[in-house]
Parts: structure tokens; sequence; C-alpha cells
């Protein structure tokens, strides 16, 4: 299948990896000419040292790549989903099935990215997630990895399934885009915190605490916001927020890292080089958890630290001195 990737970061270079590895005709398509040729030049991502770019993988900027295609992955950072989504209106071909890569929830508006991409596409192409713990490090050098393709239509997810899963990438189909997206846009909030508690010098204890709990706390919002509990028990939920967690090849654990050994909190993001994506996912959080009344002490938290400069030492005191409650009393609904 003729298949364009959008995006040539680390995330849509290994999967353009992939799918090229699956024998399918593949274009990565770079947001400027300069980021196009360096891939050229150098037939490796800067991003992915060490994982070659075969001849075959085909590299450009001109967005024209993905008429007629029949799949196209948007593996843009979470900013830039909208203005690539609404550039392709008019580009793709109707009935093409859109692949949504990207975790994060939009900035000014709390949408999911694929409500995001259906704003602007319409009903012309379906969409379906991608999601898991899924380190493009990883991915890129072939390490046994699996992820969740989930939307609407099980046809179309197994579609997707069939197209992306070979024996070193396994892809499983859900029906809950919903939770599977939340799951996505929310571990990298509780991430953050793990790199906080990682940069404190807190210890193991700590950070199972805060990864159970963070759980909860995610699947408290995605029940309420029409995801299914089940998923955040599986890949797209635990798994990806146990690899986030634990993982140095994780930007926004790296980023709390350096937030609780004191740093700024842009100079963090600055020294991190790349997008930390759970830095704008704890202020959607925050909207959501207000709107649909749910209670986010931790994700409440993160909030205070990275927007109103609360220390960390601070919020992790109050974390632990709230008042006394049965861990199973709290509804996920």
């Amino acid at each position: 299948m003729k298949i364009t990737v959008l995006g040539s970061g680390a995330w849509g270079t290994a999967l353009s990896l992939v799918l090229l590895e699956n024998g399918h005709q593949v274009t990565l398509w770079s947001y400027t000419r300069e980021e196009s040729k360096t891939l050229r030049d150098n037939h490796e991502n800067p991003m992915l040292k060490g994982v070659p770019l075969p001849d075959t993988l085909a590299l450009t900027d001109d967005m024209a790549c993905v008429k007629g295609c029949g799949l196209v992955v948007l593996a843009t950072p979470s900013f830039a989903v909208r203005a690539t989504a609404a550039k392709l209106k008019d580009l793709v071909d109707p009935g093409t099935i859109l692949v949504s890569v990207s975790k994060g929830i939009e900035k000014d508006t709390s949408l999911r990215l694929s409500q995001v991409i259906e704003e602007e596409i319409g009903d012309k192409c379906p969409v379906v997630v991608l999601s898991g713990p899924s380190h493009a490090e990883e991915v890129g050098r072939r390490i046994p990895t699996g992820v969740v393709a989930a939307a609407s239509d099980r046809a179309v997810a197994e579609q997707v399934q069939d197209l992306f899963m070979n024996h070193r990438f396994r892809v499983y189909t859900s029906d809950d885009r919903v939770g599977t997206e939340l799951c996505a846009a929310l571990k990298n909030i509780i991430a953050l915190c793990a790199g906080c508690c990682d940069g404190m010098g807190c210890g193991d204890n700590t950070k199972a605490l805060l990864m159970t709990r963070g759980l909860a706390e995610m699947a408290r919002l995605g029940v309420a916001l029409g995801g299914r509990k089940e998923t955040f028990t599986g890949l797209a939920g635990v798994g990806d927020l146990i690899v986030t967690c634990t993982s140095m090849h994780s930007r926004n654990r790296r980023c709390g890292i350096l937030i609780g050994q004191g740093k700024g909190i842009q100079e963090a993001i600055r020294e991190v080089g790349a997008v930390v994506e759970g830095y704008y996912a704890a202020a959607s959080a925050r909207v959501l958890a207000q709107k649909t009344g749910v209670d986010m002490p931790i994700a409440q938290a993160a909030y205070e630290v990275l927007y109103e400069g609360r220390d960390v030492h601070g919020v992790v005191a109050d974390l632990m001195t709230r008042s006394k409650r049965s861990e199973l009393e709290e509804s996920w609904s």
C-alpha cells in the first residue's frame, strides 16, 4: 500500500521503518525542507542515532505526497495536529485511513487529537488511534513492542492492525478510542511527576505509590469522559504508564528529574531539547477535571508546580497528608 507518515520526528521515523519493513511504499514528510534534507544527507534521523534510513524510504517536504495513499499517519507534536490536518483536508483522498499517533490534548480546546482531526477533515476519512508503550528509540532498533489500534469501526482498526503488525511489532485492536487517547495524554503528567520524585531522591516506594494512584486518577477522568476502565489496565494505560515513568527514553520523566533537582520549568524543558507533552497535558487535564468534577490531586499538584511555581517538596508533603480514606472507596465512574 502507498503510505505517508506526516512528521519526521523520532516516532514518525520509527513507524515509517515498521511500515517499510512490511513491504509498503512509504514516504516520510518533514515540516521543513531543511529537516528533509538532513535526513537525506545523513541517511539517519538525529533523534534516532544509529538507525539507518534505507534508500527505499522516500523523503519529502511536499504534503501533496498524501495523494493516492491508502493510509496517512499523523505523527506531529500535539500542538501541530490541527494545522497539519487543515492542510491535509484538501489533499487526501476520501476514504483514506488516518492514523493518529501523537499523544496529547489540544491546549485551547481540551479536545482529544482524533477530535481535532475530525473537526478539520470532517467525515471524509476514518480516524484510528495507535498508542501503547512504544519508545521510538526501541521500535527503531527492532525491539519487540506491543500497541493498540483503536477505532469505532472494528474493521478499520483491524485493517490498521494488518498494515502495521509484524514479528516484532504486535498490534491489538480496541473500540475505545476515547480511553486510548486519554491514556496517551494523561500518563505523560504522571511521568513528569515520577521524574520529579527521582530528581528529589525519592525511592521505589514513592514511585510505585505515585504510579498506582496516578493510574486511578487517569481512569476516573477517562471513564467520566466516556472511556472504558478496562482500557486503563491494558497496554494503552498501565503499559504506557510503566514505560514512560521508568525509562530514560521518556522526555517527560527526564524533564521531571531536572525539575526535582531544582531547575526552573522552562530551563528543564529547554535542556530536554524536545517537546514535553506532559507540560501541556497538565493544563488540559485540570480543565477537564474541573468540567467533570473528577478529583485528580496528583494532576493538580503537577499543574501547581508547572504553572504556579510551587515547590515540588511542598506538593509532595501536601499529597502525603491528605485526609484519610479507603483505597477502594472512590468509584471509577
